[in-house]
């Protein structure tokens, strides 16, 4: 029997244990490593921020799903990684030896970047559930006693959905609450363009996130660098072509929410050959280690160059539907390896994103994620706020029935031409 263990029980973790159970059975054990034992559905943390929803309404407890798919949780987290022992340090002082790896950790999330940034300095934070919560708390004050609030993200950010969800969120939660016309926004941004994402645009997200933004009276500021921030003030330098100071602006702020940057997480890092200068894991199209072969990883923890040359750091989003196709593949490379066979799979990294603007949204579809593309569409209206909501009532499900998708679900892909898999030649098999 091999133990393949899971190093992260996010969105990417949770769906790969209950893949990889599906496909080993009781022939090999499966064991999930996680600071606690809760999973929360990241991209509501939004409307938790705002009031929309109660944190206990996003989060799953796993002890009692994984204990019925014969799944072990280690809820004490990992200290640090031995890649050449094959083994894991945990936060209780034990040791946890593993056959295969999968690490889907997600990011560390780098506040100490920026001085004064995030929910330990002078800045709210919807990265985490627990972040959303306190965010709520400083939203209500603002509803009390209206001000000015900047919205966006710290240079090095690679995940800027969320950034724009939450400016046109609060819009929207403003307006219900009749103190919009109080309240001047503006969003800051690291990206050279609005809409840029990441991703160099998809369809005509440009088009789309300015008109949304004109229309809701939010200024922006783009090549923008976070420099500093105190309480109640944001210094935000926009910088040229070059990198070179453009422009400084001294940013009043009642309320702010700015994304950091991501870095890999310090259990994981610092590995030669494992992970990049910035502490991301380094894949081959397998999600395999080129270094070590038995490490495999997924999602955000998972190193991908930048979308061209861009003034400031702009990093390349893991949405959740490219996320599931690593997660695909990855439980068939290993499930390869444990027959005797070499990898195959391949994840399309197709991206199908939902932007909630609380009362409406943009949707796009990347396929691949990564230009040039065969699918480059976006659009937008009232039914991506309510698709949002189905979305996420139908994922909570998934997670708290143990299962990583439905018939429906792929019927429904497979409708709109959308697969988790690339189709791989038989003479193109085996890592590169």
């Amino acid at each position: 029997m091999s133990r393949i263990v899971i190093l992260g029980a996010g969105l990417g973790g949770v769906i790969m244990a209950y893949e990889m159970k599906e496909k080993v059975g009781a022939k090999h054990e499966v064991v999930v490593v996680n600071k606690g034992s809760t999973y929360s559905f990241v991209p509501s943390n939004p409307w938790v921020a705002v009031g929309w929803r109660k944190p206990e309404e996003i989060t799953v407890d796993l002890t009692r799903v994984f204990q019925s798919r014969g799944i072990r949780l280690m809820p004490m987290g990992a200290k640090r990684l031995d890649p050449k022992t094959n083994s894991i340090e945990l936060n209780d002082g034990e040791t946890l030896d593993y056959d295969y790896l999968v690490i889907a950790t997600g990011p560390d999330l780098a506040f100490d970047e920026v001085e004064g940034l995030g929910p330990a300095g002078h800045t709210q934070s919807v990265c985490l559930t627990d972040h959303a919560a306190e965010a709520r708390k400083a939203f209500d004050a603002l509803v009390r006693s209206p001000g000015p609030i900047v919205v966006g993200a710290a240079a090095g950010a690679s995940c800027f959905g969320p950034a724009y969800e939450f400016a046109f969120i609060l819009d929207a939660a403003l307006r219900k609450a009749k103190v919009r016309d109080r309240v001047p926004m503006t969003f800051v941004t690291p990206e050279p363009y609005i809409g840029h994402l990441g991703l160099d645009g998809v369809g005509d997200t440009k088009g789309l996130l300015e008109g949304a933004l004109r229309e809701k009276h939010i200024k922006w500021i783009t090549n923008a660098r976070v420099a500093r921030v105190e309480a109640g003030r944001m210094s935000v330098e926009e910088v040229n072509e070059d990198a070179s100071v453009k422009a400084t602006h001294d940013l009043p702020f009642a309320f702010s929410m700015i994304l950091p940057a991501f870095r890999g997480v310090p259990a994981v890092s610092g590995h030669e050959g494992l992970s990049n200068p910035r502490g991301f894991v380094i894949v081959d199209r397998h999600q395999q280690s080129p270094a070590y072969p038995n490490i495999f990883a997924i999602g955000v923890c998972v190193a991908i160059p930048p979308m061209g040359k861009t003034p400031l750091p702009v990093g390349v989003p893991k949405t959740g539907f490219m996320i599931e196709s690593m997660v695909t593949a990855t439980a068939a490379n290993i499930a390869a390896l444990l027959a005797g066979e070499k990898p195959r799979a391949v994840a399309t990294w197709n991206a199908v994103c939902l932007a909630d603007f609380g009362d409406g949204g943009i949707a796009f579809i990347a396929q691949p994620q990564i230009p040039p593309r065969n699918v480059n569409w976006s659009s937008q209206g009232a039914w991506v706020h309510t698709a949002k909501v189905g979305f996420e009532r139908y994922f909570l499900h998934k997670v708290r029935q143990g299962v990583s998708e439905t018939f429906y679900e792929n019927a429904a892909l497979s409708l709109l031409g959308i697969k988790k898999l690339k189709e791989v030649r038989m003479e193109e098999a085996g890592p590169v």
